[in-house]
């Protein structure tokens, strides 16, 4: 069984970046000249998927629109002889019948919206990427754990350790030690309390998931926050076959956050030797003035 699609959850209301969302799909937000559900479609498509199901909500249509024709556009660059510019938009749109579109009606949750892909991606094995968790890495994240698929055809999911702290914020896995970045799940929760996490660690956006996760999220059982939980449905999948931990190479920045989103921008505009050559003098003054304020 080979992963050749991949379910992008996009129908998020992103109220934690209000008043720029009220108008402006969240995935929309670009990290430097890039909205972010770019650089996690880019992420798929680089890993070898082949088709890309978009689950949206109301007001998501920049996203359709980013990812096709803009005629008026494409003649003002042809006319001005922006020829780079034009390539890059051009790499945009994909072959027909790469991007499929579905709708989720009622914001009940993520594994809701996963749910709403079933019909599409039928009864094979498939990916879920979440635009918000931007990684950073030489080798698509998406990639490495389709290699792990391969190996073990089994549900895996990404995962890295979480300040103790912080796994109200997460699912968080009860699982073996680590061996070679794999690790055998005993359990999962969601969000659970800090003295009743298991562990702290937590599970990031990017899963590989069996088609028999259909069948649990069939049965719309509410969990933390009354929404149907994919942590749940794995919970339960759980007794039915293995599923994996994987210890991603690379860097998370979690631009569901304000401070996660600004660091992103950071480390993305400081690997542009033109913009770092400019931004280095004005960071170091702002050090300067911080810390003499504090």
């Amino acid at each position: 069984m080979k992963v050749s699609k991949a379910v992008f959850p996009v129908a998020g209301l992103g109220t934690r970046f209000l008043p720029a969302t009220k108008a402006v799909p969240k995935e929309m937000l670009p990290v430097v000249d890039k909205p972010l559900i770019q650089y996690a479609v880019e992420e798929a498509l680089y890993a070898g998927i082949k088709e890309i199901v978009f689950v949206t909500g109301s007001s998501k249509q920049a996203i359709e629109d980013h990812f096709d024709h803009f005629c008026e556009l494409e003649q003002t660059l042809i006319a001005r002889s922006k020829e780079a510019l034009l390539k890059g938009i051009a790499l945009l749109v994909p072959e027909s019948g790469t991007f499929i579109y579905t709708r989720q009606n009622e914001p009940l949750g993520l594994g809701h919206a996963i749910w709403c892909a079933r019909h599409i991606v039928g009864n094979e094995p498939f990916a879920v990427l979440l635009a918000d968790d931007l990684m950073k890495s030489k080798k698509p994240v998406l990639g490495q754990m389709i290699e792990q698929f391969d190996k073990l055809q089994s549900s895996i999911v990404c995962v890295e350790e979480v300040d103790p702290m912080a796994t109200a914020s997460y699912g968080i896995l009860d699982a073996d030690p680590p061996k070679d970045r794999l690790t055998k799940v005993r359990g999962l929760v969601e969000k659970p309390k800090p003295e009743k996490a298991p562990s702290n660690l937590a599970i990031i956006g990017r899963y590989i998931l069996t088609p028999e996760i259909f069948s649990i999220l069939e049965l719309k059982e509410t969990g933390a926050g009354g929404e149907i939980q994919i942590t749940d449905a794995m919970a339960r999948l759980l007794a039915q076959q293995s599923i994996y931990g994987y210890r991603y190479e690379g860097q998370r920045f979690d631009c569901g956050t304000k401070v996660g989103f600004q660091m992103a921008n950071l480390s993305y505009a400081f690997d542009r030797p033109d913009m770092r050559e400019r931004l280095m003098p004005f960071l170091r003054q702002m050090l300067k003035v911080c810390a003499i304020e504090n």
